[in-house]
């Protein structure tokens, strides 16, 4: 699919894939919840393999940090949706 002003998908292949829209009028959203301010939307998880390398990339992108943990990193994007970087860890990882 070919980008457009306001519509940009994430992958240019047939698979299923993410894509994001612009909105002129969007509030930034408040994380967490409060009361009668714009609400969360979304929230990614993204499993990486290296926590530290996805977490310099993601601020090289824009991204800010909220919540570091050991296994998980809370970050916002430059719009304000938080979304988490995480790696698998126990039995199953």
């Amino acid at each position: 699919m070919k980008p457009q002003p306001r519509f940009t998908p994430a992958a240019t292949t047939l698979s299923p894939g993410l894509s994001f829209q612009t909105e002129p009028l969007f509030t930034r959203p408040r994380w967490p919840s409060a009361g009668s301010e714009q609400q969360m939307m979304m929230h990614l998880d993204i499993e990486v393999n290296d926590l530290s390398s996805a977490v310099e990339d993601a601020f090289a992108l824009g991204a800010t940090d909220f919540q570091p943990q050991d296994d998980v990193r809370v970050l916002f994007d430059p719009a304000g949706h938080p979304f988490c970087l995480f790696v698998r860890t126990g039995p199953s990882a």
